[in-house]
């Protein structure tokens, strides 16, 4: 059977995604800091769907051991889906480098870094599938949450850069746009209800759009049309707005 490497697999959003494609009956490859702490799910999704789950290392901030990671998979991934990210606190990262820094890191960086590796080995394969979960949030800055949203704008078009690259190969690229979702990272965060998805509904998603071969996904339809109208607003009205 394919198999699928999940990287920060640690997050909502990645249990859900792993327990999708587990159900289809993909290997899953869960990758995370502290790797060790996913034992539980590892077991869980060997026995309850009979596929073979495997632990890995990986971190993000890293960069430097990403090659002998990726190297170190056996067997490569077929199916490759970058679900880690850190939010951080945006008042904090405005006088705090450290923190600005690790946003930056996180979104940006360490994705960048792992995915370059990834896309040059499924070149050489003529073959393979990454999927990559960006934010509509680097759609455009916004004051609550610029730094996190120009990491996210770097990744999405670093995303769209690579599908256009890899196309060429025989190599897709999918770009996931989540919208708010209901997880850890956003926990106590007083999200609107009918605008916000469940980690399961994003990993639904995800596999059909994998499935599909799809460009760009919108997890919530209507964030597409959301973000289109906050884009369309002239910027000499956009800058007094608090958002």
């Amino acid at each position: 059977m394919p198999t699928v490497l999940i990287l920060g697999a640690s997050s909502d959003m990645a249990v859900a995604i792993a327990k999708k494609f587990a159900s289809e009956g993909f290997d899953i490859q869960l990758a995370a800091r502290n790797s060790s702490r996913l034992q539980p799910l590892q077991s869980d999704l060997s026995i309850r769907y009979n596929i073979t789950a495997t632990l890995h290392e990986f971190d993000a901030e890293k960069e430097e051991s990403h090659e002998v990671f990726f190297s170190s998979l056996q067997p490569g991934p077929d199916i490759t889906i970058c679900v880690f990210g850190y939010l951080g606190e945006q008042k904090k990262a405005e006088s705090d480098w450290k923190e600005c820094s690790r946003i930056i890191q996180v979104n940006y960086t360490g994705a960048v870094s792992i995915l370059n590796i990834v896309a040059n080995s499924y070149v050489d394969a003529g073959k393979g599938i990454i999927a990559g979960i960006s934010s509509v949030a680097g759609e455009r800055g916004r004051q609550s949450n610029y730094v996190y949203g120009s990491a996210k704008a770097g990744f999405t078009a670093y995303l769209s850069g690579l599908r256009n690259r890899l196309f060429h190969h025989k190599v897709h690229v999918l770009s996931v746009q989540p919208g708010f979702v209901y997880t850890r990272m956003t926990e106590g965060m007083p999200l609107p209800k009918p605008l916000t998805a469940k980690p399961e509904e994003v990993a639904t998603v995800v596999y059909k759009a994998i499935l599909k071969k799809k460009n760009v996904v919108y997890v919530k339809w209507f964030w597409r049309w959301i973000m289109l109208i906050i884009k369309s607003i002239p910027e000499f009205m956009f800058k007094k707005l608090k958002l």
